[in-house]
C-alpha cells in the first residue's frame, strides 16, 4: 500500500514532475535549434538530415511502445531516472559527433539514444502526473503539458543565443546534457516510491511477468481504444501543426518568409494559454463538453487555415487550431487515471497511442502531401478531430465501485 505523503513531500513530488516535463521539452528544442549547425559541421544535405531524424523518430516510437515494459521492470521512479540520463547522454553525443568527431554514425547513435529515452520517459512522467492530479482532486494535467511547452521555448531561446554567439554545437549540447542529467538525479530523490507506479521496495516486488501483466492489462479494455481515438485525433492535430503549419502558411498561402514561424507561434501560444488556464474550465463544465467544444474549435481552425483567402484569417485559423488541440491529450490522460488502482496501466496505454500518433502522424501527412498537396492533406486532420469529438464520451468519469465498508478497490 502506498504511504501517505506530507504536504512538503507532495509539493516536492509535484515540482519534480513539473521539472521532468520541462526537461523533456528543453531536450527536444536543444537539438532542434542546432540542426543547421549540425548540418554545416557534417556537410549534410537535407535528405541525410531527414534520415537522421527518421532514426530518432523510430527510436522515439520504440521508446514509447516499450515504456510500459520499462516501468514494469524498474518502476516509474527509477525508470524516469534511467531514461532521462539516456536522453541527456544522447544530446551530448550528438554534439560530440557533430563538432568534435565529425562523425555521422555518432550523431545517429546520439539521436537514437535521445529518441528512445525521451519516448520512454513520456509515458512514465504522465503516469506520475495523473497520480498527482488524482491526489489534488482537480484538473491539473494540462499545466504539466504547458511546462513541456515552456521547456521547448526556453531550449529554443538558449539555442538561438548559442548559435548567435558562435558557441559550437558540441559545447552547447554538452552543457545542456549535463543540466538535464543534474535535473534527473535531483528529481529522482523528490519522487516518492509508489506501489501504483510499480516501484515498491525490492523485497515487495512481484515477479516481472506479473508486473508486465498488470502493465498490459489496459490493452484488453474497450475504453482504452475509445480514449485512444480522442487522443489520436488531437495528437495528430498537434503534431501536424508543429511540423507543417509554417510550411502550409508560406508555401500553401504564399505568405512572406518568416510568416510561417509567426503562424506556428500563434498556434503554440493558443495551445499553451489554454493548457495553463483550462483546468478550472474542465472542472466546471466536465471533460466531455469541453472536448466537444474544443473539437469544433480545432476543426473550424484547421478549415479556416486551409481555406482562408487572407493572411490575417490564416493566423486566426492557426490560433483556433491551437486552442482546439490543446486539451485532448491531457484530458485523455486524466480519464485513463480515473481508477487509481489501474491508473498506471491505463495511462501507459493511452500515452502510447497519443505519442505514436504525435510522432508518426506528421511523416505520414508529409508522404500524402506529395500526391495531393499540403493544404489538401490537412483535411485529414479535420476528419480525425471530428472523430475525436464524436468519441469524447469515453472521457466521462468512471464510477469506481466500493466494497462493503467503503474502502475503494
Amino acid at each position: 500500500m502506498d504511504t501517505a505523503l506530507t504536504r512538503s513531500q507532495f509539493v516536492r513530488w509535484r515540482t519534480a514532475i513539473f521539472a521532468i516535463f520541462l526537461a523533456s521539452g528543453l531536450s527536444i528544442s536543444t537539438w532542434a535549434s542546432r540542426v543547421p549547425g549540425i548540418k554545416d559541421d557534417l556537410a549534410l544535405d537535407n535528405a541525410q538530415v531527414g534520415l537522421i531524424l527518421l532514426g530518432m523518430g523510430i527510436a522515439s516510437i520504440i521508446g514509447i511502445s516499450t515504456g510500459p515494459a520499462v516501468m514494469a521492470r524498474t518502476g516509474a521512479r527509477r525508470g524516469m531516472l534511467m531514461t532521462m540520463l539516456a536522453f541527456a547522454a544522447g544530446i551530448a553525443l550528438v554534439g560530440l559527433g557533430s563538432s568534435v568527431l565529425g562523425s555521422v554514425p555518432v550523431v545517429l547513435i546520439g539521436m537514437v539514444l535521445f529518441g528512445f529515452g525521451n519516448g520512454s520517459v513520456d509515458v512514465m512522467m504522465n503516469v506520475e502526473a495523473t497520480a498527482i492530479e488524482q491526489q489534488m482532486g482537480k484538473t491539473i494535467l494540462p499545466v504539466f503539458h504547458a511546462f513541456f511547452s515552456f521547456g521547448t521555448v526556453i531550449g529554443a531561446g538558449i539555442g538561438a543565443l548559442a548559435g548567435g554567439v558562435g558557441l559550437s554545437v558540441g559545447t552547447h549540447t554538452a552543457i545542456m546534457g549535463a543540466v538535464i542529467a543534474v535535473m534527473a538525479v535531483t528529481c529522482f530523490f523528490q519522487v516518492p516510491v509508489r506501489e501504483a507506479a510499480l516501484d515498491p521496495a525490492d523485497h515487495e516486488k512481484p515477479r516481472w511477468r506479473e508486473r508486465m501483466h498488470v502493465a498490459l492489462e489496459a490493452w484488453r479494455e474497450p475504453r482504452t481504444y475509445m480514449l485512444g481515438v480522442v487522443m489520436l485525433g488531437m495528437s495528430f492535430a498537434e503534431g501536424g501543426a508543429n511540423d507543417w503549419i509554417a510550411l502550409g502558411a508560406e508555401e500553401g498561402h504564399g505568405a512572406p518568409a518568416g510568416m510561417g514561424a509567426v503562424a506556428l507561434a500563434v498556434f503554440s501560444v493558443g495551445m499553451t494559454v489554454v493548457r495553463l488556464f483550462g483546468g478550472p474550465v474542465v472542472d466546471r463544465f466536465g471533460r466531455v463538453l469541453v472536448l466537444r467544444v474544443l473539437a469544433v474549435a480545432a476543426a473550424a481552425g484547421i478549415l479556416l487555415f486551409i481555406l482562408a483567402p487572407t493572411l490575417p484569417l490564416v493566423l486566426i485559423g492557426a490560433a483556433l487550431w491551437g486552442i482546439g488541440a490543446s486539451l485532448g491529450f491531457p484530458i485523455g490522460m486524466s480519464a485513463a487515471a480515473d481508477d487509481p488502482a489501474k491508473a498506471a496501466a491505463r495511462v501507459s496505454a493511452a500515452a502510447t497511442i497519443g505519442y505514436v500518433a504525435f510522432l508518426g502522424g506528421p511523416p505520414v501527412l508529409g508522404m500524402i502531401s506529395t500526391h495531393i498537396g499540403l493544404l489538401n492533406t490537412l483535411f485529414i486532420l479535420v476528419a480525425l478531430v471530428i472523430a475525436s469529438g464524436l468519441f469524447s464520451g469515453a472521457a466521462r468519469p468512471l464510477r469506481i465501485e466500493e466494497p462493503v465498508g467503503g474502502a475503494k478497490k
